[in-house]
Order: structure tokens, then sequence, then C-alpha cells
């Protein structure tokens, strides 16, 4: 916003074209991020409460070290600034969900396409596009499969976990806000801002293409809607 509080500025107005372009060009991929399919593929079949919130723990871990990474030897103060508040973040939702399950240990070994890909980024625009813009668009849409599986079960664990997932939405959409704020203040020419959409596009298809490939291993055509 201007100093004033008026219009938004011309920068301001790009991060959010950034988001539109996104969500319009990579739709069918987050469609199916945003699906019950989703829901199955984290799960690896049937989704379960604990599968699922598993599931959620093991993403919130990934993420809190992709940002943990990226900290030790991010050369842009503010940049590497966000990182802290991401890692912050993450590790709150990770011990939040893990402390809905009885017992829970992270998993071992290589991190999954999407996180492997941001981990191997380096340049700053590339580091804040990718986590803070393609990845929260990713986590918006299946923060929201979870909430739903929860509001549909009439219990009292039920309920706290679907307001859990709500509070991790509502922060991931904070963290949208911040990365497109980032992009605004350090994309410079044209070619950065090309730059950002290909890393951000790219982050939500490897989320895309993992959850495909898991839901073809559990012999579900992921092309197949959930009305179908």
């Amino acid at each position: 916003m201007d100093s004033d509080g008026g219009k938004p500025s011309a920068s301001d107005e790009r991060g959010e074209d950034l988001r539109t372009t996104l969500e319009s060009e990579r739709s069918e991929e987050l469609a199916l991020l945003g699906s019950e399919r989703f829901r199955t593929a984290a799960a690896g079949g049937e989704p379960t409460a604990r599968a699922l919130l598993v599931a959620a723990a093991e993403s919130e871990a990934a993420a809190r070290a992709t940002f943990a990474e990226w900290v030790t030897d991010e050369g842009d103060p503010g940049a590497r600034t966000a990182f802290e508040s991401v890692v912050d973040q993450e590790t709150e939702h990770r011990e939040r969900v893990a402390a809905e399950l009885d017992e829970w240990t992270p998993e071992d070994g290589a991190p999954g396409p999407m996180h492997a890909y941001l981990r191997g980024r380096e340049a700053t625009v590339e580091r804040v596009a990718g986590g803070m813009v393609g990845r929260p668009l990713v986590s918006l849409r299946t923060h929201a499969q979870l909430i739903e599986f929860f509001e549909r079960r009439e219990t009292d664990a039920a309920d706290r976990r679907a307001a859990l997932f709500r509070d991790l939405r509502a922060e991931t959409a904070g963290t949208l806000d911040d990365g497109l704020t980032l992009l605004a203040e350090r994309c410079e020419s044209e070619t950065a801002w090309e730059t950002a959409e290909l890393v951000a596009g790219y982050t939500i298809r490897l989320a895309h293409d993992d959850t495909a490939d898991a839901l073809r291993s559990l012999g579900v055509d992921p092309a197949v809607g959930d009305d179908s």
C-alpha cells in the first residue's frame, strides 16, 4: 500500500498479478491438490485421521527443514529474516500437529520432490517464489481438504483438529502475502518476474505430480474427478 493507505503500488499489483497468473495457469494442478483425491494420496489409501495427521506433520517438518537450510546461507538480510520467521512458524505448526498424535517420529531420508527442488534453489528470488509463493498456494488447497475431512466428523477431537488446520491455513495465507511483498521489493526487471513465475509454477507442478504418482500407485486415476 502507499503511504496514505490508498491504492496499492504498481509493485504490489504485480505481486497480485503473479498470484492470479499462477492460479490460472496451474489451475488443473491446484484442482487435484484441492480435491478429495489429495486425502487419499496423503493417507496412502483410505483416509483416516491418524494417516492425515502424520502426513501433515511430515509436511510441516519438511518445510521447516527447507527454510532452516536457507537461513544458513541466505545473503539478503530481509529475505533471511523472512525465512527465519517461516522456520519459527513451521516449527510451531509441526508441534501443534504432532500434539494430536499419540506418538510420532519424523521420517529420516531424502525430502520429497518439491522440497528437494526447493532446497536446490540458491537465488533469493527463486527461494521466495518457490517457498513463499508456490508452496503456500499448494498448502492452501491441501489444508482446506484437511479442514473439510475433520469438519465432517462430529467429535470433540475432530472439531479441535478442524480448528487447528484453519489456524495453519490462515498463517500460510500470511506467508503467501509476505512472499508476494518480498518479490515486489526484489524483482526489478521483467526477467526477474518471469523467473519467479517459472519457479513458483514448477513448485506447484512437483507437488501435483507427487500426488498424482501416489494415486497411481494406489490404482487411482488422478485424472478422474471427485464427482466422476
